[in-house]
């Protein structure tokens, strides 16, 4: 297996990168959209709206925990998990940085 050179870049790249991997997959962008609908979501809740099992549904819940797009809290029995504000800001200005680049650009490429 190769080595990622992940050292050779920012740490902002490094971080955006993981944002965006972590919203590569239809269920993860659904649960997304899913989760900005609701206040609050119990996973069970969040399977009832995927068609996928328990266990990946939480597989991916992991995925966009792990990358901050989504935070969760025990409650009882119950983990449930909302949008982390901060890290869609953040997604945001990044997006909105690179989309100011390109209007400001005087020649187009193709």
């Amino acid at each position: 297996m190769g080595v990622t050179k992940t050292d050779q870049f920012t740490k902002k790249q490094n971080a955006m990168a993981l944002i965006l991997k972590s919203l590569g997959h239809p269920a993860r962008v659904s649960i997304v959209e899913y989760l900005t609908k609701v206040d609050s979501c119990i996973c069970g809740d969040i399977v009832d709206e995927l068609p996928l099992a328990q266990p990946t549904v939480s597989q991916h819940l992991k995925e966009l925990k792990n990358a901050g797009v989504i935070k969760g809290s025990i409650e009882g029995n119950a983990i449930c998990y909302c949008i982390d504000e901060q890290t869609i800001e953040t997604l945001h200005a990044y997006l909105a940085n690179i989309l100011n680049q390109l209007k400001n650009k005087t020649t187009n490429c193709c």
